[in-house]
């Protein structure tokens, strides 16, 4: 069976930079389920296990258009550093705003914060080594949820 609109595919995958440096990894834990077709995996990441068959092992490379996208000037700003309520205030530190946007402290002045809302990965090529472990096809229940249920995926 290949995966393809409305099957639920189980994935072992590392992901790596340019570099070489391992950013994410399945390896030791199960395999990662997911219903192919319904925008639950970057669209590069998707694309380009369209057709994939179970045993198959092979690399992807995603633009950062098909991943997390490019980054955008526009998302970083400065805020004053009593925005954040006297707590200690760190590069790295990761940051829930009130609209539900996960942002990053990227630099740490006397009176400012510079946070960044891109996603810790936009702008870099992903590099990714995959095996299908296992397609089948999707519940209806699934369909209609979109997103696996039961072994690898999501329960009510």
């Amino acid at each position: 069976m290949q995966i393809s609109k409305h099957k639920v595919a189980g994935i072992h995958y590392t992901l790596r930079d340019n570099d070489g440096n391992v950013l994410d990894s399945s390896e030791g834990r199960d395999p990662l389920y997911y219903l192919h077709g319904e925008g639950n995996l970057i669209p590069g990441m998707e694309n380009g296990l369209d057709g994939k068959s179970p045993g198959d092992k092979f690399q992807i490379k995603v633009s950062p258009e098909e991943g997390y996208g490019v980054r955008d000037p526009q998302m970083i700003q400065d805020v004053p550093k009593s925005a954040f309520g006297g707590q200690p205030v760190q590069v790295g530190m990761q940051f829930q705003t009130n609209q539900g946007q996960v942002v990053t402290v990227t630099e740490v002045g006397a009176d400012q914060v510079t946070i960044d809302a891109n996603h810790p990965l936009a702008g870099q090529e992903l590099n990714f080594d995959v095996e299908v472990i296992d397609v089948r096809d999707a519940t209806q229940e699934e369909v209609t949820h979109k997103h696996v249920h039961g072994p690898g995926g999501h329960h009510h």
